[in-house]
């Protein structure tokens, strides 16, 4: 995550994974995401589920992230050594936090995290140790979310930190929790300050589309990459559009 405009490992393009059956990432892999974002702050997945979803996307060659439900230190290794690409961590607002998610992704002296070498990131104890241990240190990415006034203040700071592999910018929570409409110019504002600073840090900076023309807007204004809707609203948009496109003209003929 070296340079600004690579994406998440040089894609742009991602979806959320909210539903516990494997063929959603599947189904999200041969559609052409480059990445998804297995979702454990909003659903009821658990471990087990994105264990297996993140051997699914490894599997088809699709980038699999983890967005964890807090900081805590046991849910962030653990999905780490399940193979993810890197943990989305949500809600992160000082310099401290992000320090503290930081050290929870790398291993001793540079961070907390445990050796768990006989896992899937370690190929199952296959992998040498020290390969296992660069590969946790240099590779696995450390993906803040910044979702809140004080977080955007911070940014510079934050995305200062060595380890901080990209940044989300989260403006559904940043709007509530400022009490404004998320396409208020207070958001805006916010959201300009914070694509400033990670420009001026070299750090690749993403957000959350409902929609196509949402994310093109979103990658024309200068975000690196595009979280876009998820497989639970495909699904149900999906299902909608089919319901109303052929409910239609059965109203008009009886309305007739």
């Amino acid at each position: 995550m070296a340079r600004v405009r690579d994406g998440i490992n040089g894609g742009t393009l991602g979806t959320w994974i909210k539903l516990a059956s494997p063929e959603s990432v599947e189904i999200m892999a041969y559609a052409g995401f480059d990445f998804v974002v297995i979702d454990l702050e909003h659903t009821t997945l658990d471990l087990g589920a994105a264990s297996t979803h993140v051997a699914m996307a490894r599997a088809l060659g699709v980038d699999p992230l983890v967005r964890v439900p807090d900081h805590g230190l046991s849910v962030i290794q653990r999905v780490l050594d399940a193979g993810a690409a890197g943990v989305v961590v949500p809600h992160v607002d000082t310099v401290e936090q992000a320090r503290t998610v930081v050290r929870a992704t790398c291993f001793p002296p540079r961070g907390d995290r445990g050796s768990g070498g006989t896992s899937r990131a370690g190929r199952w104890g296959l992998l040498p140790r020290a390969d296992y241990l660069e590969y946790g240190n240099e590779q696995a990415l450390c993906v803040v979310q910044l979702e809140s006034e004080v977080a955007i203040r911070n940014a510079r700071e934050i995305l200062a930190i060595d380890g901080i592999g990209a940044v989300f910018v989260g403006t559904a929570d940043l709007s509530m929790s400022m009490g404004v409409a998320a396409g208020s110019d207070e958001v805006h504002r916010l959201t300009t300050a914070a694509l400033t600073a990670a420009a001026a840090a070299g750090v690749p900076i993403g957000t959350a589309s409902a929609t196509s023309d949402q994310a093109r807007a979103a990658l024309a204004r200068g975000y690196d990459y595009v979280v876009v809707s998820n497989d639970t609203s495909i699904l149900a948009s999906g299902g909608r559009a089919i319901v109303n496109a052929l409910r239609a003209p059965v109203a008009e003929r009886a309305a007739s």
